[in-house]
């Protein structure tokens, strides 16, 4: 019978020696490493948000879209950003897939705490606005030239 306890697992590990459990528990505690650019590249932070359109008695119209968008997205990210229209599909609470016409918004920036905060905003209102179950977020590490 296979038995799993801290205390069993320590003393598995006493042959292998103080330093080499560190070693371990180190490289299994660290994060993702930063991406490295290249030269003139700058790192950045790349968020895609994804934004169904269907709500209930119909759906989040073009000029919906384009309200929030101006009013809600632009003051956030006024350094630029890039959105488009696309199809969607996804499963939803109940385990259905929903097929949706969607938007995508693109967003490259710092990372730091205030852009995290207004991309935290974005969705927040988004699916306040347009009883939306979710807003997915993809975030990922870029590097950025012009």
């Amino acid at each position: 019978m296979l038995q799993c306890s801290p205390v069993l697992f320590i003393k598995r590990l006493r042959p292998l020696g103080f330093y080499s459990v560190i070693v371990v528990a180190v490289i299994a505690c660290t994060s993702t490493p930063t991406m490295r650019c290249s030269s003139g590249e700058q790192p950045v932070v790349l968020d895609t948000l994804y934004f169904g359109t269907a709500k209930p008695g119909g759906t989040v119209t073009a000029e919906e879209w384009t309200a929030f968008f101006d009013d809600m997205v632009v003051p956030e990210f006024p350094e630029g950003l890039t959105s488009w229209a696309a199809a969607g599909r996804w499963g939803n609470s109940a385990g259905l897939v929903e097929h949706e016409p969607s938007y995508l918004l693109q967003l490259a920036h710092n990372g730091s705490q205030d852009k995290d905060r207004a991309v935290q905003r974005i969705i927040h209102r988004y699916k306040s606005d347009f009883h939306q179950e979710a807003v997915m977020r993809i975030r990922s590490q870029a590097c950025r030239t012009f």
